[in-house]
């Protein structure tokens, strides 16, 4: 999928889920999210034990479960958030892609533009940016 390029630090919080199949999970957030994928490693037998993402200038991390390892499918209690400048034009991507609507892109009460949909995957993502 891509090369490993060492990164010495992140800032913020790194988001890491484990999705049910992190081959296909890492095209779809490509399209529907703009990914780029800079690191992917896969086991001997073709699963994918780490992903690396970037999306909107930040990293996002996944890998397929592995239950012999005590990490099964957790991608569920929290959602990705997002926020851009033009809150629309990844919503609209997303839509297109396959996202599926939780609550609609609407101006939020405190005044962002604010949406939720979910992946194939079982991850919720929110896009907020302004009016």
């Amino acid at each position: 999928m891509a090369n490993y390029k060492h990164r010495d630090t992140y800032p913020g919080v790194t988001a890491y889920a484990t999705v049910t199949d992190a081959r296909k999970a890492a095209e779809f957030y490509r399209i529907a999210l703009g990914a780029e994928i800079v690191d992917a490693r896969e086991t001997d037998g073709g699963k994918i034990m780490h992903c690396e993402a970037r999306i909107n200038g930040g990293a996002f991390m996944f890998n397929d479960p592995f239950p012999e390892h005590g990490m099964g499918d957790t991608a569920n209690g929290c959602a990705m958030t997002l926020i851009v400048e033009d809150a629309q034009a990844w919503w609209d991507r997303g839509v297109a892609a396959g996202m599926a609507v939780e609550t609609d892109l609407h101006v939020a009460f405190w005044g962002d533009k604010y949406g939720q949909f979910k992946d194939p995957y079982g991850l919720s993502w929110a896009i907020v940016g302004p009016q």
